[in-house]
């Protein structure tokens, strides 16, 4: 599968309002694509305010990608988009089995897994009919690599990678290619509790959108996500008990 330029583009990013979601969209302007369809939650009824105001290229969308409505209305409301990146995502921060609430793992399933799932089919023939286009995929180090102190969240990014790989195959005759993002600690909301180095979001943005452009069909966006695939590769069992004892520490802390 050849590589997709955002140039001339119209792009639709989840989780748009804020952090990595927001630096997509404003990546993808910064590289010349035509539209960026932004997908905000927001109330019953309520257009979400634009994250970047006064770009009359970017269109708010409200959009809770766990809400089948939703989904559909956005492909129906979204018909010229060529590119999807699927960035909404959920951490709870709790345990897998001793967990304080049970539903958590169901609630990062559904929107890590069957939201990047209801996105991929309810925009694989908006994007064909197109001419063909991408999704990009913003996962983790922690769906590469078991995270024992990430709940339910390693699991269900796990799973989104198998999807990607799955989804690229259904999809590649149709002209859509689909990049898996694999990446490490950023500099946002979601890793508000981990001290240490984090990366920029306007860096992870443009690695993956370089990705995109390349055709890469799995490509690390920073230092640690290439760091923790050496990791494992080098001695998988040793990783792991690494990685098992951040579970009892005070905080997280990245290296480096």
């Amino acid at each position: 599968m050849s590589g997709t330029s955002i140039e001339g583009a119209t792009v639709l990013v989840t989780g748009a309002n804020r952090g990595i979601g927001l630096a997509f969209v404003q990546e993808a302007l910064a590289g010349g694509a035509a539209r960026v369809h932004a997908g905000v939650r927001a109330p019953e009824g309520v257009v979400p305010d634009s994250p970047v105001p006064g770009d009359d290229r970017v269109v708010p969308v409200r959009l809770d990608v766990t809400d089948p409505a939703q989904v559909a209305a956005a492909a129906a409301a979204c018909a010229d988009t060529t590119v999807v990146v699927n960035n909404a995502g959920l951490h709870t921060g709790t345990r897998l089995v001793r967990c304080a609430d049970p539903a958590d793992a169901r609630a990062e399933m559904e929107v890590n897994y069957f939201g990047v799932l209801a996105m991929t089919r309810a925009f694989a023939d908006v994007i064909a009919g197109n001419g063909g286009g991408a999704f990009v995929n913003v996962l983790s180090v922690a769906g590469m690599v078991p995270a024992p102190f990430m709940g339910g969240y390693s699991p269900a990014k796990a799973a989104a990678l198998w999807l990607s790989t799955i989804a690229r195959a259904e999809l590649a005759g149709d002209g859509i290619g689909v990049t898996a993002l694999i990446v490490g600690s950023v500099d946002t909301r979601m890793a508000a509790h981990v001290d240490g180095r984090k990366e920029d979001p306007r860096d992870i943005a443009r690695a993956g959108y370089k990705a995109l452009r390349r055709g890469e069909p799995v490509a690390d966006t920073d230092w640690m996500a290439v760091d923790a695939r050496a990791r494992m590769a080098r001695d998988p069992a040793g990783y792991e008990r690494a990685l098992a004892r951040l579970l009892d520490v005070a905080e997280l802390r990245t290296s480096r």
